[in-house]
């Protein structure tokens, strides 16, 4: 399959630098997936098309402060480093900038010292391995000292960097935000709940990789990268019975998605707490065996989360869907507006 097939005309001013006053502002398009119907709809709406017994799925993961600068003990050089994932211990895969000057041996410090970072070796597509050390907790730390690594698309500061949080964040170790969630606000979620709906909560950390392009020619030819995810016994449980009493199973974001149809597709359609790493790659001809509908935002051209959608709605309603989104300048990306696919 082709990876033009997925392609469209994006203006680039459709795309949202800086988030909406409010998160539950945005529009929401509702596409139905079984006939390409499209509805116009505000956010706060969503409520109207989930019922009692349904279950929404959102992604508790925490962005870090991801993004350091530091200097080189020995020259003073000033370097960029981009946490991507511990590998084991204080040692963590990143990318650097500008890595030619980063070699076996350079330490780096940052702010007063309190942190260093030692390289001990390289990573696939010439990142670093970093070992950190530091006093106290290295989360807090990062507090400190990190800044926000927010999407390359979007070229505006972040003035409160909340907004590149979810309300339900919690589980701190992602380098992106799971995007989809940020709409939701506690009152939204507390009508659905008044409504009967079930709210349940996985983890998947959500790596860079995510904005990578996929620079194969065909579909089949593209690699994932690996993620962390982890479900707990009472959210699995929650599902099931979601399931077996005939509710629907609402994913919020395709990290939710990719997370239910990892475990899914591994126990024949039931869901059981694990954790572990996912590459699950989603697109056209996959056949869903855990989820039944999907909020997200409008993604990349020629990117898997578009691909992703589209298994989900097919190609055909997807692209549609887009143009029509085009037409009526909804806005892209992060910070931009949410479709519904039910």
């Amino acid at each position: 399959m082709k990876v033009e097939l997925f392609d469209f005309h994006l203006p680039e001013e459709l795309i949202a630098q800086v988030p909406l006053k409010e998160r539950d502002a945005s529009r929401l398009m509702v596409l139905q997936k079984d006939n390409g119907e499209v509805k116009h709809e505000s956010f706060k709406s969503i409520i109207n098309y989930l019922q009692a017994g349904d279950c929404l799925v959102l992604n508790n993961t925490r962005v870090m402060p991801a993004r350091l600068f530091g200097t080189k003990e020995d020259t003073g050089a000033s370097i960029e480093i981009l946490l991507l994932k511990q590998q084991e211990d204080d040692i963590w895969e990143t990318l650097v900038k500008p890595a030619k000057r980063v070699k076996n041996g350079t330490v780096i410090t940052f702010g007063s010292g309190n942190l260093k970072a030692t390289c001990v070796g390289t990573s696939d597509h010439g990142g670093r391995l970093l070992k950190f050390e530091y006093e106290g907790i290295f989360y807090e730390v990062l507090e400190k000292l990190g800044e926000m690594p927010l999407p390359p698309y979007i070229k505006e500061q972040l003035d409160d960097r909340e907004r590149y949080q979810t309300v339900f964040s919690r589980e701190i170790g992602s380098a992106a935000a799971p995007t989809a969630g940020l709409h939701f606000t506690e009152e939204i979620l507390d009508q659905l709940k008044e409504k009967g709906v079930h709210i349940a909560f996985i983890t998947l950390h959500v790596g860079l990789g995510t904005f990578r392009p996929v620079s194969a020619d065909t579909v089949e030819e593209h690699e994932m990268h690996a993620e962390f995810y982890q479900v707990t016994d009472g959210t699995a449980a929650l599902l099931n019975n979601v399931r077996s009493n005939g509710g629907k199973i609402i994913t919020v974001g395709t990290t939710s998605t990719r997370t239910l149809e990892t475990i899914a597709s591994k126990h024949n359609g039931q869901f059981v707490a694990e954790s572990g790493w996912t590459n699950i790659f989603i697109y056209p001809g996959y056949e869903f065996k855990g989820i039944d509908g999907m909020v997200t935002n409008f993604h990349l051209p020629k990117s898997s989360l578009i691909m992703l959608v589209s298994a989900l709605a097919s190609r055909e309603y997807v692209i549609n869907a887009y143009e029509t989104a085009v037409r009526e300048k909804y806005r892209f990306f992060s910070f931009g507006d949410a479709m519904l696919i039910i």
